[in-house]
């Protein structure tokens, strides 16, 4: 497994970076906030369609959830983006009992009130004109393995550049209250549901 590694001149550095980089190759991100439950941790799933993502999630944590943000990615990315690792990403390095230590792992960090574990269920990048997110059996794993005292914040994301030179980026949150006997199938179902709403409030824009 591949665990982040601390150190807070690196960290803070491309905390400043991703801000700045936001503000200038965006011409806005609006986002929605979202009530959390208090001395919880924060798990968010959201859609995976661009290289962006995690970069958006991790400056909405700056700004609502202030967590200790940690990201699940891939061993390629872990490696190619050496820089990930000192932002709270960590990885399975290899198949088979590493990908469940790894799942075992991410809810482990859920049982820290302080922390913060963004999730991409889709597994992989896909287009943002997806009626329909797909969900790996892992996020269940995860949300298993923890005690369950978290807040599961669904994040919807779109991009669109409308009559403006820069695209703005548009966040939709929501926090869902986790049953007893959540499955895979009904987080999906709930995820979409909110995604669905989501891109039918984005089409209603007008600029």
């Amino acid at each position: 497994m591949y665990l982040p590694k601390k150190n807070t001149i690196i960290y803070r550095f491309f905390a400043w970076y991703i801000s700045f980089i936001i503000k200038k190759d965006f011409a806005a991100f609006n986002y929605e906030s979202v009530t959390l439950k208090k001395e919880s941790s924060v798990l968010v799933l959201a859609n995976h369609f661009s290289w962006w993502d995690g970069f958006l999630i991790f400056y909405l944590n700056k700004k609502i959830f202030k967590k200790e943000f940690h990201v699940l990615v891939n061993a390629d990315n872990y490696a190619k983006v050496s820089f990930l690792k000192y932002l709270g990403a960590f990885a399975a390095a290899k198949s088979g009992k590493d990908i469940l230590d790894t799942l075992s792992y991410a809810g482990e960090l859920l049982n820290n009130p302080n922390n913060l574990v963004l999730v991409f269920p889709q597994g992989k990048l896909h287009s943002n004109h997806l009626q329909d997110i797909s969900f790996e059996k892992g996020v269940m794993q995860i949300i298993n393995a923890s005690t369950k005292n978290t807040n599961i914040i669904f994040a919807a994301t779109f991009i669109d550049y409308f009559s403006k030179r820069k695209p703005s980026a548009y966040t939709y949150l929501q926090n869902w209250e986790i049953e007893e006997y959540t499955s895979l199938q009904l987080l999906k179902s709930a995820y979409n549901k909110h995604y669905n709403a989501s891109l039918v409030k984005q089409i209603q824009i007008n600029e």
